[in-house]
């Protein structure tokens, strides 16, 4: 919770500012106050699409009960949860291992930095994991990647830059199960020479990997880059359409006054938010929980 509360500050004090001046206490709700509980949803990358939606369940249900501002907040608090607990979902652990996590995503996000963080969360939970550095294409990436590796303390299976990211995977996927790994991270390419291609490589790679584990990849995570906010968003959608995601990974969510963007990705990209980055060091990864996302946010 103190994690949480530390990395959603810069939201909470540009929202809280607003939400003081619209819910001054014990005022009765009118068409005046949501416009004015509106224009402050906004500013927090709520988006438009959501806000409306949010907005219009809110003054059907205030102006019925004849709310009091106070109970407005709750309102608005249930809201957003019901939000985020409608794209909740159990993550299925695989009855054999190794289970398979794709990560994808555009350059610049901090995908290999989050594998490298992800690898040694799930060490600190005793699972063994592998890092595949099958990003072959971004200059550096796997130096990048064995350095997350050496600092975590896992293996990594890598081949030279300009390889065949398809080929680092089957060769990880076979060194997973032959050394007992729990789990294995895949870092993929966040561009290639198109975006069509790139597309294409990620199916390949999905192909590749369901040869060699059934159902794999189990989970494929989108790192997604909290400051960029709704620009963010149309990266997403095309990620979502093309990979198959089954939840975002929301990085430097310390480093915005935008984290409403966590509600706009739950309710435009039907999508969960499973960890969160809040930090530079290593153990700056949370998984994410909506209770402690809202209580940080709005208290």
């Amino acid at each position: 919770m103190g994690k949480m509360r530390d990395a959603v500050e810069r939201t909470r004090s540009q929202l809280g500012a607003g939400l003081d001046n619209v819910l001054a206490l014990g005022r009765t709700v009118d068409e005046d106050t949501l416009d004015e509980l509106e224009a402050v949803l906004l500013t927090a990358d709520i988006g438009s699409t959501t806000t409306s939606e949010i907005m219009r369940n809110l003054r059907q249900r205030a102006l019925r009960e004849k709310a009091t501002t106070d109970e407005l907040k709750q309102m608005l608090k249930e809201e957003l949860r019901a939000i985020l607990d409608s794209v909740e979902q159990p993550t299925n652990h695989p009855a054999q291992s190794p289970e398979v996590i794709m990560m994808v995503g555009v350059n610049g996000t901090g995908k290999t930095t989050t594998s490298g963080k992800l690898a040694a969360l799930y060490g600190t939970h005793g699972r063994k994991a592998l890092l595949c550095a099958a990003d072959t294409f971004r200059a550096a990436a796997i130096e990048q990647l064995e350095v997350w590796a050496q600092r975590s303390g896992v293996d990594i299976i890598k081949t030279k830059q300009g390889g065949d990211p398809s080929a680092a995977l089957y060769d990880s996927l076979t060194a997973g199960k032959a050394r007992g790994a729990d789990i294995v991270i895949v870092d993929t390419a966040g561009r290639l020479h198109n975006k069509a291609g790139l597309m294409a490589e990620l199916d390949k790679m999905r192909r590749t990997a369901q040869k060699l584990v059934p159902g794999a990849p189990h989970q494929v995570f989108l790192v997604l880059d909290a400051t960029t906010g709704q620009n963010g968003m149309q990266q997403a959608r095309l990620f979502t359409e093309s990979a198959g995601v089954t939840g975002i990974v929301l990085t430097k969510l310390d480093g915005t006054a935008k984290g409403g963007i966590v509600i706009a990705i739950a309710r435009e990209l039907k999508l969960p938010v499973v960890f969160a980055g809040v930090g530079e060091k290593m153990e700056d990864i949370l998984p994410f929980n909506s209770d402690a996302f809202l209580d940080s946010l709005l208290g």
